[in-house]
């Protein structure tokens, strides 16, 4: 059965700047491979035979690189935007979408089961499947409760909470189309609270295993030290 996955990969990576000033974020390094290469390997492991990769700042970078997907034994072709589109937008302008897709962004290492993710949203018939990871965010403050009059009513040193974060990897199913504008800027969150606002819930899949969002200058740093460790286990 044909398997299809787009990746997005259009972002200008500025939350990695210097680095990403030559390189696009996709294109950065984890040992000697790019971040965007572990994730396409990771993909046709799984069983992914057509690769969609959405593509805006330094495009032909990524389409040079890439090519026609041969290298990896799988179908690789591009969708251009002339504007940017978010996270959601870019899905209008790929006109031969399949039933049930694979949607993530080209910067996440992560030892996720695609296979599993991909089989399990298919079988549930879920309309969108967000795989959500839980993190813990520490202040880094005193936090005061202060009442209508001002007073204090109680304080936290530095407390910590914990959240279900996305981890910008999704499954969808074709009918999500019918709520994305065309040609419109539309995030993930636009979407979420569409959804949300018509009462269509989404389903969340919590995931333990390892994920790192290399977008974010931390997580690159400590990717590169555990892409080492980790590596024979996800090429």
């Amino acid at each position: 059965m044909s398997k299809r996955a787009v990746i997005l990969a259009g972002g200008k990576g500025t939350r990695l700047r210097p680095y990403t000033v030559v390189l696009p974020k996709p294109l950065m390094p984890l040992g000697e491979f790019s971040i965007l290469e572990i994730v396409i390997r990771r993909l046709v492991n799984s069983g992914i035979n057509h690769i969609t990769i959405a593509v805006n700042h330094q495009a032909e970078l990524i389409k040079a690189f890439f090519g026609d997907g041969n290298k990896w034994n799988v179908k690789i072709d591009y969708s251009l935007e002339s504007k940017p589109l978010s996270t959601m937008g870019p899905l209008k302008l790929i006109p031969d979408l399949p039933e049930n897709f694979l949607v993530m962004n080209g910067d996440i290492l992560t030892d996720l089961d695609f296979r599993s993710f991909y089989d399990n949203h298919v079988k549930q018939g879920n309309i969108f499947t967000i795989s959500s990871y839980k993190r813990t965010h520490t202040m880094e403050y005193g936090v005061l409760e202060v009442n209508g009059e001002k007073k204090l009513t109680g304080f936290s040193e530095k407390p910590s909470y914990n959240f279900h974060v996305s981890m910008g990897i999704y499954m969808l199913n074709k009918k999500v189309l019918d709520y994305i504008p065309t040609d419109t800027k539309f995030g993930f969150d636009d979407l979420m609270n569409s959804f949300i606002e018509k009462n269509i819930l989404p389903s969340v899949c919590e995931f333990t295993g390892y994920w790192k969002d290399i977008g974010r200058p931390d997580d690159y740093m400590q990717a590169i030290e555990d892409f080492e460790q980790m590596k024979d286990s996800l090429l």
